[in-house]
């Protein structure tokens, strides 16, 4: 599986950026696929997750009504668009995904097993 992303970079307060995330070596409508980020001197958080087959989704609470989810079957891509973003979203944001078997479900998405290798994302005042 790979996870390549893009489209992160620098916002002031308020603004919106959008990520992109193209998976390969997988069978897409396989996966579930999310977003996590981590702050310097912070844990990982699960931040969004969506499985590609059934289009349901989650949200963690920090996000849900400032960041959408969604996906592009035919390009194999999850975008992630944020908007109202604030000082303290400012992270490395990495895209996930994993197979929802095994109990796994979208609010797991933090515990992931594949990971692309990330973009930064700084929101300033």
């Amino acid at each position: 599986v790979q996870l390549v992303e893009s489209g992160g970079g620098s916002v002031q307060t308020g603004g919106s950026l959008t990520l992109s995330c193209i998976a390969s070596r997988l069978t897409f409508d396989e996966y579930a696929i999310g977003w996590v980020r981590q702050a310097p001197g912070k844990e990982r958080e699960g931040l969004s997750c969506i499985n590609i087959e059934d289009q349901s989704k989650w949200y963690a609470d920090s996000v849900k009504g400032r960041f959408t989810i969604s996906s592009d079957l035919a390009k194999n891509t999850v975008y992630l668009q944020m908007s109202n973003l604030k000082p303290e979203d400012t992270a490395v944001y990495y895209c996930v995904a994993d197979l929802m078997i095994g109990g796994l479900g979208l609010e797991d998405v933090r515990i992931f097993e594949y990971r692309g290798q990330g973009a930064q994302v700084t929101v300033s005042s």
